[in-house]
Order: structure tokens, then sequence, then C-alpha cells
């Protein structure tokens, strides 16, 4: 009976009443049918797999019961930690699919800054009131009602010592030679990136802790050249240059959550996106993968020709890592061949990093939302794709030479709420209202690029699905749509309509050049 009231039992139990609380409450972090669906693909390591939970669960444990040396406090902490992931995690997956990654950690500071882009407006007073009373108040209480564990002789020394051996682990992912043991045992033991099948093998955090250990150790040198070794082996050596006497002009627009309704049945009139498909080169579906967010994943594909697995565990957030990319990037490759390359993107620079992830993959100009005259209450949430295109045909006339231009637009992302559009009320009839808006801009933009004396390549996609769970949740497609199209000089006489294509958006560009006679191969 005595072994049950002993201190160092009492903390065995809380340990492993903490570890049966996570194990139960884990899978909670996708609904059950897709669980379902994805243990039939998942190869698990029936006692490898619960080890490295066990271990991580240990670490936070360690963690709470070093700055407190209460067990029942530590048990209750590391509980609490691990369903708020999971929860979380939960909450994310209902609006975009996907279980918490380890890079949505880095966008936590933007979460609170731009609530209404990640739909947390309900992250107000009220919010914070009740978290932090649950945080503080549960653990003021427990620091007064719980007796600690902390031996009275030499307490400060066993304070120093407890503290050491939960920062530790953590300590040595930095060390050079044990991050690289550290990272060759975690690949080994996950396999091939892939977020759904990590979340249901290791739980959410857990999960979230191994790719981080993947992300942090995961040599990219090697795997950039592994990339270049590909497209040397199956394109040769890029050389881009003009056979036209007129320098051309690429202008790449990334619509915001664009995707064509009458897919699904809807009533729109989109009569520019239909006239240029009656012109375009190639046209049709963009397959895609997720729905509602993370525009960046689609903006790099497009940019840098690399499918996800080619750049391994950086496919969630390209851009904290952007520099490792730089010589294998499209803009990067057409600065090099003495092109002009422009980013314009009305929000804030800061926003998935983007201020140090452009220059990196080779843009010489940047136009951000500070470079634009928009007040929100003035002019509504978003700046409009129309003062976008206002701002692409300034610039335009203003270069002469050979232009790559990416524009990524916001005037369609949502919340699609009765303020966005006078009159309308319905998120449907607001994002339909928006779509024609995108639309009427689009022309507009095609009409002044037909007008110009140099060839001229337009790719028009649309970023993902809408979050817009009012018409459909999940998406019933998550494909978008895109189209390239020849205009000014480009433009050849004679062309007939072409069928819809499938494409990737990792091809997009490689296709744009193809049309336009930029890309030629060079046997090595």
């Amino acid at each position: 009976m005595d072994l049950f009231i002993h201190p160092t039992a009492i903390v065995v139990l809380g340990f492993v009443v903490s570890c049966a609380a996570v194990f139960a409450t884990d899978r909670f972090a996708m609904p059950k049918d897709v669980r379902d669906r994805t243990e039939k693909s998942v190869e698990r390591r029936p006692y490898l797999d619960p080890i490295a939970r066990v271990i991580v669960v240990a670490l936070i444990f360690a963690a709470f019961f070093a700055i407190s040396w209460r067990p029942y406090y530590a048990t209750q902490a590391t509980i609490s930690f691990f369903v708020i992931f999971t929860g979380i995690s939960r909450a994310k997956f209902a609006f975009i699919r996907e279980p918490l990654v380890f890079s949505d950690i880095a966008l936590v500071a933007d979460v609170f800054k731009y609530k209404e882009i990640f739909y947390a407006t309900r992250l107000n007073v009220l919010f914070w009131v009740v978290a932090l009373s649950y945080v503080f108040g549960a653990s003021g209480l427990y620091m007064w009602l719980e007796p600690d564990l902390l031996p009275a002789k030499g307490a400060l020394l066993w304070v120093f010592v407890m503290i050491g051996a939960a920062l530790s682990p953590w300590l040595l992912l930095f060390n050079k030679a044990m991050n690289a043991w550290i990272y060759k045992a975690t690949s080994k033991l996950v396999g091939k990136p892939h977020v759904k099948k990590s979340t249901l093998r290791f739980g959410t955090f857990t999960s979230v802790v191994l790719n981080f250990i993947l992300w942090l150790g995961l040599k990219r040198e090697e795997v950039v050249h592994q990339i270049s070794a590909k497209v040397s082996a199956a394109l040769h050596d890029l050389w881009l240059h003009s056979e036209h006497p007129t320098a051309p002009l690429i202008v790449v627009w990334q619509s915001e959550s664009f995707i064509d309704l009458r897919h699904f049945g809807a009533d729109v009139a989109l009569p520019n996106l239909d006239s240029l498909r009656s012109k375009a080169a190639q046209w049709g579906r963009m397959t895609n993968v997720f729905e509602g967010g993370y525009t960046l994943r689609t903006e790099f594909a497009v940019l840098s020709g690399l499918l996800p697995e080619n750049v391994h565990v950086d496919a969630s957030f390209p851009y904290l890592r952007a520099s490792h990319y730089k010589d294998v990037v499209w803009p990067q490759k057409l600065k090099r061949a003495g092109w002009l390359t422009h980013f314009i993107h009305p929000y804030d620079k800061t926003f998935f990093m983007r201020h140090k992830a452009m220059p990196e993959l080779g843009f010489d100009q940047m136009m951000m939302l500070e470079d634009f005259d928009h007040d929100p209450k003035r002019d509504g949430t978003y700046v409009s794709d129309q003062t976008l295109t206002t701002a692409v045909l300034e610039k335009i006339e203003q270069s002469s030479g050979k232009t790559f231009m990416f524009v990524a637009s916001m005037a369609n992302h949502g919340p699609w709420d009765p303020s966005r559009c006078p009159g309308l009320t319905d998120p449907v009839a607001v994002y339909t209202s928006l779509l024609q808006d995108a639309d009427s801009a689009l022309g507009r933009l095609a009409d002044h690029l037909e007008t110009l004396e140099r060839p001229v390549w337009l790719l028009f996609y649309g970023d993902h699905a809408p979050l817009l769970k009012s018409f459909a949740d999940p998406f019933p497609d998550p494909r978008t749509d895109y189209l390239i199209v020849p205009l000014g000089q480009a433009k050849r006489g004679g062309h007939q309509p072409v069928a819809a294509q499938e494409e990737a958006p990792w091809n997009l560009l490689e296709r744009v050049l193809h049309f336009a006679g930029l890309k030629q191969e060079v046997k090595a």
C-alpha cells in the first residue's frame, strides 16, 4: 500500500494517466471517416510508433513537472496541452481538410494579426478571458492546493537538474552531430512525409515534433542537387531566349479562390473567361490537393515547377527556407537570362514571409499592400481586382524589356459576409458577385494586353477552391481553372479552339514557355 503513496509512484502514475489520456484523445484530430480511409494505406510500426509517442509525452510531462514539482499538476497540464493541439488540428481540418502540421506553428503570430483571413474572429476578448482564466486559474489552484515534491535538501540544485533534464533533449536537436543521428532515425520511422498518415500514427503533437525534426535536419543542398540532376536529365540545360524582335511579356495572374461554379451547376456569368478559353493555347482544370487555404503552396508550385515530393517536408511552408530553392525556380532562371521580374500582391508583405522569400526566388521588384492607396473602411477589406489591374497595367507600360510579372490577387478571399457586397447577405451570392468582378477585371487586363506591340502570354488560374461551406462542405471537386492565352504579337491567325486539358500547377510555367517558344533544349 505504501508503494502507491510514494512520491515516485505518484509521478509514475501521473505519467501513465497522461499517456492513456493522450492516446485516447489523439484520434479525434481527424473525423472517423477520414481516419478509416487513411488507415487502409498506413504502414504502422507496432512497437516504434507508440514508443515515439510515449517519448514526446514524457518530454512534455517532464517540462510541466520541472516548473512545478507537482505530479497532479503535471498530469493535468500535459493532458490539456495535447488535447488543445488535437482540438486545433480538428478545427483546422474542418476548414481545409488537413490536420495540423509543424509549419503551422510559424503562422501562429499571423493568426492573431490577420484574424479575418484565418477565420479566427472568434479569438476575441471573451475567448482570451476564458482561455487565460483556465490556464492561469487552474495552474494557480494547483500551486496553492497541491504540495510540491521538491526535496528540502539541495532544493535549488534539484530545480536546475530537473529543468536540465526536461530541456536537454530539445537542445540536442540543435547539436550538429546529434541532429544528424536523430534526423536519420526519425526519417526511417516516419518515412515519406504525409500529414494525415503521420497524424494517425503518432497523434497531432508527436507528428508535429517528428516533422519538425525532419525539417530541421533535412540537408536541402542534397535535395536541390537531386532536383537539379533530375531537371537536367529530363530537359537538359534550359536557356530562355526570345525568337521575336520585340521583348516578350509573360503575365501570371493567380486569382484568389477562383473557381468556375458552373462546374457544379451554379448560375454565374463569366463571359471573359469563356472568351479567353476560346483563344487559349491550353486551358482546363488545374489539379489541387487542398481546399480553402494555403495559397503559398500553389504559388510556389507554379513558380518553382517542383512537385510537393520534390521539396520533401518543406512542401507545407516552402517560404521558410526559400533560399535553398533559388537556383531551380523559374523567376531566378528568367532573371539570369536577362528578364525583368516583378511580384505584385496587394496584401501585407510579411504574410507568408513573402518579403524575404520573393527576392530569394528571383524577383527584382515587389509591389505590396503599402504601395496601394487602400483604406479598408473606404475601399473594403481587400484591394479590388479592378484596382489591382490598374496597377498591373501601369507597371506593364513602364517595362520595355523582357518581362515576367507574377500577380496574386486578394479580392475574392473570404469570409464572404454581407459587408463585402452591399445588398447581398448570402455568402454564395457574395462570392458569386466577387467572382464576376474577377472575370470583369480579367477581361480588362486581356483587352489591354491584346493591344500591345509585343508578344504577350497570359497565364490565369485559381489558387484553390473557396472555403464556401454554405455552397459545399467539402467542395465536390477541388480542381480550379486555368488558361494559357497568346495575346498581342503572340496571337496567331487562324487559331482553332482546343479541348480542355487537366494540368498540375507545377507544369504551368513550363507550358507557357513551351508555347511561347522561349525554352530551348540544349543537348549535353
